[in-house]
Order: C-alpha cells, then sequence, then structure tokens
C-alpha cells in the first residue's frame, strides 16, 4: 500500500509540472547575433526592444547622423524651397570626405533634391547648405539636433555637426539612434525619398543636364535577389562609416503589417548588411504584435468607479487609444504581459487619463493611453457634460471609496486566479487517478492470467487437467444461470 500510494503521488506530481509548464508563457527569443560591437531591433510601433547589444554604449555615428538632420529639415521647411550652397557649406567638410555631386558654391537645388542627395548618396555638402537654410548656420542646426534628441527620450547621443563626419564629442548609442528612426519613418515625407532607389536632381554648375543616382544601401536593392546582402522587405535606411566609427547601418523594414528598425554600430565591411538583415529576420519571425483597445477590459468596461490620478472616471468614459500594439513572442498571449499604471508624461495628450504600460519577462513591450471621452474628465477637470466626478472639485469623489472598491476588485480577481488554478490541479489530479486505477487493473489482470496459465501447466503435468476444465465449465453455468434469474 505504502508503494501504491508513492506511486500515487509521484503520478500527481507529474501532472502538476506538466499543468505548470503548459501554462508557462514564452521565454524571450534570442536566437541571433551580430558580429558588429553594437546593434538593435526595435518594434516601430510598441517601441519594444526585440534584440540589443550594447545598446546603450555610445560610437561615432558616422552619416546615419543625416536622417535626424532630414527629420528636422522636414520639420521646419518646404520640399520646393531653393537651397543656396554657400562657401561655408562646401568648405565645412573633411578633406577626404568628398564632393560626390561635383557641386560648387554658389549652385542651387531644392530642398527635395538635397534631401534626396542627403540620405541616398549622402552628399555631406548637402547636410551643411540645408543645416543653413533652415537655421540660418550650422551650428544654430546643431543645436537644433541636440534638442530634438531631448525630445526624442534620447539621453545617450550628442551630435556636434548635421553630417555625421568626425567630432569631439559626437557620438550615438544604438538605443538612441532607434529612437530617431523610430521617429523619422514615422514622417511620410521623409519615408517616401529614403524608400526610393533613385533619383535625379536638377542642372548645377558642373552638371548642367542634371545628375541621376541610386540609393547606396544594399539591403533595399540587388541584381541578385539571392545576395546575402538583400533583404526584400527592407524599405528605407541609411549607411555610414568613418575610420572611428567602422560601418553604420541604420536599415526599416516592413511586412505583414509590421514595422521593424534595426541599428548596427561599430561594424565591418560587407558583414554590417549580413548583421542588419538578420536582426530584422529575427524580428519578423519570433515575434507578434497585438492591438491593446482589442484585448484589453480593464479600465474599460464594468460599473464600479475608476480612481485615477487624473481624477475618478466611470468606465464608460474611458477608452483606451486605437491602435497601439504590444509586441510578444510568437505563442505567448495578450494576458501573458503584465500591465502598470504609469504617471502622464509632460507631452500626454490633452484628454489623456493615464498611461498604461506592458512589459514581459521585464521588457517594456507597449504602451497606451486611456483617454477620456470628449465631454468627460481631462486631467481631473470637470466639463459639465460627463456626469463623472472630479477629484478635485468633489470631495465625494476623493479616493477613500474608489480605493476601497478597486482593492476588493484585485481582491476578487486574485480569488478566482487561485480557484482556477486549484480546479485545474484538481482535474488533472482525478484524470491522473482515474488514469492510475485503470493501469492497476490492467497490470492486476494480467497477473491473473499469468496465475492462471502456471496453474494449467501444474494441472497438465499432474494428469488432473480435464476435471479442472470440468469443474471450471460448471462454475461458469452456475453464474449464466444466476445471472438469467
Amino acid at each position: 500500500m505504502k508503494q501504491k500510494i508513492r506511486q500515487l503521488m509521484c503520478f500527481l506530481l507529474a501532472c502538476q509540472l506538466f499543468i505548470i509548464t503548459a501554462w508557462a508563457k514564452p521565454d524571450w527569443p534570442g536566437d541571433t547575433g551580430i558580429q558588429a560591437e553594437a546593434g538593435i531591433v526595435m518594434d516601430v510601433d510598441s517601441g519594444a526592444v526585440l534584440f540589443g547589444q550594447n545598446i546603450h554604449e555610445t560610437y561615432p555615428p558616422a552619416s546615419i547622423t543625416k536622417i535626424l538632420t532630414a527629420l528636422i529639415v522636414l520639420e521646419h521647411a518646404q520640399l520646393d524651397e531653393v537651397v543656396t550652397f554657400s562657401e561655408t557649406a562646401m568648405n565645412s567638410v573633411e578633406a577626404d570626405s568628398g564632393n560626390k555631386l561635383s557641386l560648387v558654391a554658389g549652385d542651387q537645388m531644392t530642398v527635395e533634391d538635397c534631401l534626396y542627395s542627403l540620405l541616398l548618396i549622402s552628399v555631406n555638402q548637402a547636410a551643411n547648405a540645408l543645416a543653413e537654410h533652415v537655421a540660418g548656420s550650422i551650428p544654430a542646426f546643431v543645436d537644433m539636433m541636440n534638442a530634438k534628441l531631448t525630445e526624442l527620450g534620447c539621453e545617450e547621443s550628442h551630435f556636434d555637426n548635421p553630417s555625421g563626419l568626425n567630432g569631439d564629442t559626437q557620438y550615438v548609442s544604438a538605443y538612441d539612434m532607434a529612437l530617431i528612426a523610430q521617429a523619422a519613418y514615422g514622417n511620410e515625407t521623409l519615408l517616401k525619398i529614403n524608400s526610393d532607389l533613385t533619383h535625379t536632381i536638377g542642372p548645377t554648375t558642373n552638371n548642367p543636364e542634371g545628375n541621376s543616382f541610386r540609393t547606396e544601401h544594399r539591403l533595399l536593392y540587388t541584381d541578385d535577389s539571392s545576395s546575402q546582402y538583400y533583404f526584400p522587405e527592407a524599405a528605407a535606411g541609411k549607411t555610414g562609416y568613418l575610420l572611428k566609427a567602422g560601418n553604420t547601418l541604420v536599415t526599416y523594414a516592413q511586412k505583414d503589417g509590421r514595422r521593424l528598425v534595426s541599428v548596427i554600430l561599430k561594424g565591418q565591411p560587407r558583414q554590417y548588411f549580413v548583421d542588419g538583415k538578420e536582426l530584422l529576420a529575427f524580428g519578423f519571425r519570433s515575434f507578434q504584435n497585438l492591438v491593446i483597445s482589442q484585448q484589453e477590459s480593464r479600465y474599460v468596461t464594468g460599473t464600479e468607479p475608476i480612481a485615477l490620478d487624473t481624477g475618478t472616471f466611470r468606465a464608460e468614459d474611458l477608452f483606451i487609444e486605437p491602435d497601439r500594439v504590444i509586441t510578444l513572442p510568437i505563442g505567448a498571449a495578450f494576458a501573458d504581459a503584465d500591465l502598470s499604471l504609469e504617471a502622464l508624461p509632460d507631452n500626454a495628450p490633452d484628454n489623456a487619463a493615464a498611461r498604461l504600460t506592458y512589459t514581459y519577462n521585464e521588457r517594456v513591450v507597449g504602451t497606451a493611453y486611456l483617454m477620456a471621452k470628449d465631454g468627460v474628465l481631462a486631467n481631473g477637470n470637470e466639463t459639465g457634460n460627463s456626469g463623472s466626478v472630479s477629484g478635485a472639485d468633489n470631495e465625494d469623489s476623493k479616493p477613500s471609496a474608489s480605493d476601497d472598491a478597486a482593492a476588493q476588485k484585485k481582491g476578487r480577481s486574485l480569488v478566482s486566479t487561485i480557484m482556477t488554478i486549484f480546479m485545474v490541479l484538481l482535474i488533472g489530479a482525478a484524470a491522473g487517478g482515474i488514469a492510475w486505477l485503470a493501469y492497476r487493473r490492467k497490470k492486476e489482470a494480467e497477473a491473473l492470467a499469468r496465475r492462471r496459465a502456471r496453474r494449467r501447466q501444474r494441472l497438465a503435468a499432474s494428469g488432473e487437467e480435464a476435471e479442472f476444465e470440468r469443474l471450471l465449465a460448471e462454475m461458469k453455468q452456475k453464474e449464466n444461470n444466476s445471472r438469467r434469474r
């Protein structure tokens, strides 16, 4: 009996381990790697970092700097404005940095043509000319660049010039560069220009018939679709190179409604394209995006008051910012992500009530604003149309009652979760017990059959087998007669 009990306990434990394993959420994928010193792949829509290597270390950016330059230009100038190349614009470059369009002081180009030459073939003189056109001087434009870093939340970078050429305090982290690219490729005009493979500019002094050129980013185009340097999902990006920086690369890619950006810093010749491609392929094959408003019901359903830092709301007066997503490993469910309410940042929308932040395995995988509907509370101020109560304007709305309700709701949810786990474990144990009993009965039947076989062998050896079979037949006949009655 003790042995049977031990066997039963082991079986139940195995059942519980199976259940726990089945419930465990998938690990964060890590089946990739790069040869560059630093790199990152980020989901553009959720901001989730899917893979990172030395992402907070700083390196010279080289010409991927021009992505930020283009973004600032597009925020302050029109495409048809005319840019004049000054002596300063022409000469504020290093001696060996080249002059790919054979420009001279006095040449004029539209902002649009300058941006094409900036992003497709990395013309340093165009970066300087655009800086002067927008800010009046290159140093003033650099101030705008560093102010933009602060706006984008970049805390590990600094720029000295708009071209990416060497600077004493010019550096960037892979993480910050991904934030810059995320903002840049959210600008439709910049994305359109950077996605075009070729462009023809108007006439200049040394090219009176104009000039045509093709992008230098090899993941974007190929004459051989099987080339290891080609990635068909790649839509835009920028290359860079300096002796101190090595090869740098930013690539933006789209597939099945998802948008990713990869950054490579301190890469190796040719290999840096492979690194950028591998990070993007990893991001597409290993992750999925889930729309928050289609999955999340907390704070927007129910009848209990919702107490937030900005006031107390009815659930029916709140909605989740549409189209915001979280990024999870393939196989993970939305419920696997942990939710917390964060304080509103300074740049939050006027009617934001709170910010939802989702994490998975201690990684931020997406955020969304919890919004108050028009005519309802926003930032703690009552509009008069809501019927909701402001924590600032009505003493009855102050936190105590709603806090108790929220705590009771959380307690009920915890009890419900525990009961669900207990019931699943109980069902698993019952199923295990039934399977164990069936197994034991089978073994007992097999043992009985073996004993009977050995008995027949002994009877046959003693000459009494015929008499045994006659008695056994009589017993079976009596049992059958008894069942009929």
